[in-house]
């Protein structure tokens, strides 16, 4: 099957210059929507365009996980009332003195 090929016009965009392509090429390769990249001079005239890669991290797997485990723990806790117990003012005193010092998230 041939590939379609698109037709791309200079143009000048805030104080840079790049090259318009139509929205039809976004519409049918959302793969390069909203994302970068990095042109490569392959001849005089012939130019490549490669998206940049986003590197998978565990992040997406680990909020699943965490929202899937919040999830379960709220139907438990629904699922037998007499088991909640009221969060006091007390028991956040003692999770801040806890918690005191510690970095959250590397900062």
């Amino acid at each position: 099957m041939p590939k379609k090929v698109y037709k791309a016009s200079w143009a000048k965009i805030g104080n840079s210059s790049g090259y318009r392509l139509s929205g039809s090429f976004f519409k049918e390769n959302p793969q390069f929507a909203e994302v970068g990249g990095t042109v490569q001079v392959i001849d005089s005239d012939t130019i490549l365009i490669r998206r940049e890669v986003q590197e998978q991290t565990n992040q997406d797997e680990d909020e699943l996980m965490l929202s899937l485990f919040l999830d379960f723990l709220t139907r438990q806790a629904l699922s037998d009332t007499s088991e909640i117990e009221a969060y006091t003012e007390a028991m956040s005193t003692e999770d801040d003195e806890l918690m005191a010092g510690v970095l959250i998230g590397g900062h």
